[in-house]
């Protein structure tokens, strides 16, 4: 069955077409990767995805059901789906351990000593279980990303959905948070992807999805899309990232 269908989206900033009939689903338990230049729609598939932004056309369905039907509660679609961006948004004047409990306590009801046990034990599973008590400025920013990935695990989502989490971050940072999210892909996570680490979709992708003007032009399993693509502009786009260094 399919946790996310997206069925013929258009979106406009004024009159730039941003998503050009756009349609994608993702299974339970699979991840999706997202790839293609910057522009070319990537983010704000996802932004719609989890009705961040408002959409032209088309359908988002969560589990079959259209997330803007009327019978459909937008709560539960917050609830289940958790999405984490390259900025990590973290509240400065709040603990790591009092950013992480804040939705489930305000937006879920769970009492705080629940919250906070549960959060405490995710950020020890994510290598952070000494932070608890730090504020986000006494973190590296692989630390803080980690977080932010912890905050929207603590909401105990079904779906993840992930925004170039690793594009504000330097290099050497850059390894803890992919590892993080191939333990979650270990785990079962649903997750639909956005980056701009091909060797990463490469290993933990399901498929892979290449965007271009608007357009899914391509998408395969990674070792086909990326061994032997089809569509005359990925193949243009993924020579750039192999004579780059970054493939």
């Amino acid at each position: 069955m399919y946790k996310i269908e997206v069925e013929h989206l258009t979106k406009y900033y004024g009159k730039n077409l941003v998503l050009d009939d756009v349609s994608l689903s993702v299974a339970d338990h699979e991840v999706v990767c997202l790839i293609g230049s910057s522009g070319s729609g990537k983010s704000t598939l996802l932004r719609c995805v989890n009705d961040l932004v408002p959409f032209n056309e088309g359908v988002v369905k969560l589990d079959g059901v259209s997330i803007h039907d009327p019978e459909f509660d937008v709560k539960d679609l917050y609830k289940r789906i958790g999405i984490v961006f390259q900025a990590y948004n973290l509240f400065p004047h709040m603990t790591v351990i009092d950013n992480i409990t804040l939705a489930p306590k305000k937006v879920h009801g769970r009492k705080k000593a629940e919250s906070e046990a549960h959060g405490k034990e995710l950020l020890s599973l994510f290598g952070l279980g000494d932070f608890a008590d730090s504020y986000p400025e006494q973190l590296s920013g692989g630390q803080q990303q980690r977080v932010a990935i912890v905050r929207a695990m603590a909401n105990k989502p079904d779906i993840l959905l992930l925004d170039e989490v690793t594009a504000a971050l330097d290099p050497e940072l850059i390894g803890d948070v992919l590892s993080v999210i191939k333990n979650l892909r270990e785990q079962g996570m649903t997750m639909l992807i956005v980056t701009h680490e091909m060797g990463f979709a490469r290993d933990v992708a399901d498929r892979v999805c290449f965007l271009d003007g608007g357009k899914i032009l391509e998408e395969a399993p990674p070792n086909e899309l990326f061994s032997h693509p089809e569509n005359p502009r990925t193949r243009q786009f993924l020579q750039r990232i192999i004579e780059s260094g970054r493939l």
